[in-house]
């Protein structure tokens, strides 16, 4: 079953620590099946607080999308994105084909 890790950026602290990490984590991509869905489009906030920006990847399972996350080379970018910004992380379940059949 597919899954998303969905990152909700609430506040940008330090653009260049920002930077640095969009390059690292670009490259940290390598030998995962990571499919972008969103990439810090236009947003309508309906409910709640409003968020600076909104990334969703969509990997195979829970079990790629936790090997990308722990993997050397995003760990590596991770501290960049921390001292750039404030973000809330998560990886979610898809919906697998026979869902609503």
């Amino acid at each position: 079953m597919s899954a998303y890790v969905v990152m909700l950026r609430e506040r940008v602290a330090d653009p260049a620590e920002l930077a640095l990490y969009a390059s690292s984590a670009r490259a940290a991509r390598a030998g995962h099946q990571i499919t972008p869905v969103v990439g810090y489009g236009a947003i309508q906030t309906l409910e709640g607080t409003p968020f600076d920006g909104v990334l969703i990847h969509r990997f195979p399972s829970v079990e790629d999308a936790r090997a990308w996350y722990e993997s050397r080379a995003y760990q590596a970018a991770l501290p960049h994105r921390q001292a750039g910004a404030d973000y809330r992380v998560l990886i979610v379940e898809g919906v697998d084909d026979t869902h609503d059949r």
